[in-house]
């Protein structure tokens, strides 16, 4: 592809890059990247990925603005609150970067669309504050070898790492969802603002990186940050040989159904 004089002003920062280059940017620009919540880790995710000039940008969600999300779900403003989330996020996307298509899913992610929405997109980014969703992207992602990003975060800890196939998945470290109610969603237990943004540039980071075929990715490792002590470190773990669905002898080999809480509906 050509790039216009304005798109060359645009990402001239990331065309004098070394490791990015006109071949880096045109990976960028021809990128699909799937975005799954609208939220406060989507926001950051979104916002940079539309900066740099990712080609497709799909975002589901189901959900409206509230009030209590601009504390820190930053793509949406005062006047958004009780507009479809994805409706708020693409109209701010564009008009950051008009080069950027953005596909609005205003919808949950299900057992039922989950593999119709992800083949279209060349990553996935987890943005989601919940178990069941959470894993629903990990089994689909790992059945049709799908690379994604995961991210969570409460209180003031967040953590993330990525998967790509034939590496370690969620389920090699988190083999199912945990009890309901034992652990407290951000809307129960609270979350400081700036901890989304920290931990979605991060995915942000990540995302780029995969496009453009540079660095290491957070394959086999889960990074964690605690925002008090600004303590950040790197936990390898391995490919687990009995996981239950990237495993020797996978014992799922469909989309499991988990009960959402219903607290965890609105995010």
């Amino acid at each position: 592809m050509d790039f216009t004089e304005s798109q060359i002003e645009r990402y001239s920062r990331h065309i004098i890059l070394q490791d990015v280059g006109v071949e880096g940017q045109i990976n960028i620009s021809e990128g699909k990247v799937l975005i799954v919540g609208a939220g406060g880790l989507g926001s950051p995710v979104a916002l940079y990925l539309a900066a740099a000039g990712v080609g497709t940008i799909g975002i589901i969600d189901g959900d409206v603005v509230d009030m209590t999300n601009l504390q820190r779900q930053v793509i949406h403003f005062t006047p958004d609150v009780n507009k479809a989330k994805v409706l708020s996020a693409k109209e701010k996307i564009e008009q950051l970067n008009p080069d950027v298509k953005v596909v609005a899913y205003q919808d949950l992610l299900s057992t039922y669309n989950i593999f119709d929405i992800i083949k279209e997109y060349d990553i996935v980014v987890d943005g989601t504050d919940n178990f069941p969703t959470k894993f629903l992207i990990n089994d689909a992602c790992v059945l049709t070898k799908k690379p994604f990003s995961h991210g969570g975060i409460l209180r003031f800890e967040g953590q993330t790492f990525t998967y790509t196939p034939g590496h370690a998945c969620y389920r090699c470290v988190f083999d199912r969802p945990p009890p309901p109610n034992v652990v407290p969603t951000c809307s129960q237990a609270g979350v400081l603002g700036s901890i989304a943004g920290i931990l979605g540039t991060i995915q942000a980071t990540e995302v780029l990186k995969f496009l453009i075929n540079k660095g290491e990715l957070l394959t086999n490792r889960i990074l964690t940050f605690n925002a008090l002590t600004m303590d950040f470190r790197t936990i390898a773990f391995r490919k687990n040989i009995n996981c239950p669905i990237c495993g020797e002898h996978p014992s799922i080999t469909e989309l499991q159904t988990y009960d959402l809480p219903a607290c965890d509906l609105k995010h």
